[in-house]
């Protein structure tokens, strides 16, 4: 695959078979960031787990202590009480019956997270095909089933990601963008890595975190010496 020149300059700045500490990885990362739109930095984790256990899963949500730099739109499905708790906390869209089956009908996806109540959960079960492929569907896990749906709203907008394994046992997750730098970009990946830390599952044998790459949009990765983070 051939890449630009700007990605090359990036590379540049990496040093072959280095396994960097977080502050310099962040640093390299915005260094590298260069592209004319305000490039998103990721991080990509690979665990020593085995994702097709239930015992194994790791996922979970946690609040970057500086967000993610996108504006987050957020949907509740709520009734009453909870509905107007809800609006009174900024949600982009709220609803029931009605938004469940504009979802169903029109395959409306203008929103970026599903908050529900729990009463409203078998409801929301119809668009587990809709939603499920696209990591949409709330789960009590990620905090997105809760009766307290304005706490659940407030903290979408401050920032609450979730991270969970795909099929590769790997998870990707943002961690803010370019224009933070690298102190506020090391505040987040911290909050991030120690939420995966913690979720350790007690069947895991061996190495936990096996490696972890950092990269904007359009850069290159670059690796982390995963013995830091004594799991």
């Amino acid at each position: 695959m051939k890449h630009g020149k700007k990605y090359n300059d990036g590379v540049k700045l990496i040093e072959n078979g280095k396994f960097y500490d977080v502050n310099e990885a962040v640093d390299i990362a915005v260094k590298t960031g260069t592209a004319k739109f305000d490039e998103t930095v990721e991080i990509h984790v690979r665990l020593g787990v085995d994702s097709r256990h239930a015992d194994q899963q790791v996922r979970g949500a946690v609040v970057l202590p500086n967000g993610t730099g996108k504006k987050v739109r957020t949907l509740v499905l709520a009734k009453g009480d909870k509905a107007d708790a809800a609006k009174e906390a900024g949600s982009d869209y709220v609803g029931a019956e009605e938004l469940v089956t504009k979802i169903q009908n029109e395959n409306w996806l203008d929103f970026d997270v599903v908050i529900a109540t729990p009463d409203m959960m078998g409801m929301v079960g119809r668009l587990g095909k809709v939603l499920g492929p696209r990591g949409l569907m709330p789960t009590p896990k990620a905090g997105t089933v809760t009766p307290d749906v304005a706490k659940a709203v407030a903290e979408a907008k401050a920032g609450k990601i979730e991270y969970r394994l795909d099929k590769t046992n790997i998870i990707h997750c943002p961690i803010g963008k370019v224009s933070f730098g690298a102190e506020k970009l090391q505040e987040n990946f911290d909050a991030l890595m120690g939420a995966i830390v913690k979720a350790k599952p007690a069947a895991t044998k061996g190495q936990y975190i096996k490696s972890c790459t950092i990269a904007t949009t359009m850069g290159p990765g670059i690796k982390l010496n995963v013995s830091k983070f004594g799991a």
